[in-house]
């Protein structure tokens, strides 16, 4: 018998016999220390809660993350006790099995060093509840993986492309190369041409290697996560309002385990405050 129905038990003999706890427990072999031991667990109760509303908040949020926002909103708590309490509350996230590859030798691409470096651009595709498909184009900064843009619409042709492309030079500068792959809107005349003009260098992926492009496809599989597969869109423009928030939460709201726990947007800042400084610390006195 385990303590607890040892402790049971005890309580049955006192109320059923005019014994004292002590004879009680001598009886069943029960410690008193364990007889007279009550639980903490309701000091969980906050913590509970707090966990309880975060995973509603971001059902597709592990515990790591979930922890970053219980902390970040001024509940300090260990990693482990919360972990602990996240399995208690059967909280885990469904992960589907992946497929497994054969084992090869890969190199990996080289970093970017600094913002607006690399940038990467895919399309992601959806559809509304009355079968309508969509499209969203994905532009991300490879070094600080900030989303610069999610554009949404039925037809997202070459020159919507470019459009894009330059309403994001215009807001924060131009990248030395994107990485994208060769379908027809990356690869036609347009943004060739486009590209060209600006002296930005595009650079194609080998056809059926989405790996090469992976950046991107990591935060396209985030993006189909916890965002496109957790709604039902009844028309584009709430899909345009429901990706857009997305966004923003993406960006300066969700931590990110490459950047050691930053979100995209704060590891941004910290970096422009660190150029800012070396480059003051150059100038003459």
């Amino acid at each position: 018998m385990k303590p607890a129905a040892r402790r049971k038990a005890v309580q049955h003999i006192r109320a059923n016999f005019p014994v004292s706890e002590r004879r009680a427990c001598a009886v069943v072999g029960q410690h008193r220390s364990s007889q007279q031991y009550r639980s903490c667990s309701e000091r969980d109760d906050a913590l509970r809660a707090a966990l309880k509303a975060a995973a509603i908040r971001q059902p597709r949020w592990g515990y790591r993350r979930l922890w970053w926002l219980i902390d970040s909103e001024g509940m300090a708590v260990g990693k482990t006790r919360l972990q602990r309490v996240y399995r208690e509350e059967k909280l885990q996230v469904f992960q589907r099995k992946r497929k497994r590859m054969v084992a090869r030798t890969r190199v990996p691409a080289p970093l970017p060093t600094g913002k607006n470096q690399q940038w990467a651009m895919d399309f992601v595709h959806d559809a509304t509840v009355n079968k309508q498909s969509f499209r969203t184009l994905t532009v991300i900064d490879v070094f600080s993986r900030e989303c610069l843009a999610l554009e949404v619409d039925r037809s997202l042709p070459g020159h919507r492309v470019v459009r894009v492309l330059n309403r994001l030079i215009a807001e924060r500068g131009q990248p030395v190369g994107i990485t994208c792959d060769n379908g027809p809107e990356f690869a036609g005349l347009r943004v060739n041409a486009w590209a060209k003009s600006k002296g930005i260098g595009l650079d194609f992926i080998d056809p059926g290697k989405p790996t090469q492009n992976c950046y991107c496809e990591s935060f396209n599989g985030s993006f189909r996560d916890e965002c496109l597969n957790q709604e039902i869109f009844e028309n584009l423009e709430e899909a345009v309002g429901v990706i857009g928030t997305f966004r923003h939460t993406y960006n300066h709201h969700r931590p990110h385990s490459s950047l050691n726990q930053q979100t995209p947007a704060a590891f941004a800042a910290q970096f422009d405050m660190k150029l800012s400084n070396q480059l003051e610390a150059c100038l003459p006195q």
